[in-house]
């Protein structure tokens, strides 16, 4: 599923036209990336939580010469599925 299913399946189910469940999604996806940006986490109960993690530098090999290299640290997106997600997940709903 790719971002215009997604506002289709939106706008279908919530009886709203495809322009304000576009709208909807992507102020929903921007509050949780400005959310994350500050360094906070976003809970949304049931279905999981995003957070960020640093990720330490640390030395990798270049797959083609094996040439040690050096990885930056950095900050990385995370997300742990809640347990009625995974609860889903499981049955193949």
């Amino acid at each position: 599923m790719n971002k215009g299913d997604l506002v289709n399946k939106i706008a279908g189910q919530a009886g709203v036209s495809k322009a304000q469940a576009g709208t909807v999604l992507d102020s929903l996806l921007d509050g949780i990336t400005g959310t994350l940006r500050k360094g906070d986490r976003v809970t949304l109960v049931g279905f999981g939580t995003f957070s960020t993690s640093q990720r330490k530098a640390r030395t990798g090999r270049n797959p083609q010469t094996g040439a040690p290299l050096k990885i930056a640290a950095k900050k990385v997106a995370k997300f742990s599925a809640g347990a009625e997600l995974k609860a889903a997940v499981k049955k193949g709903k």
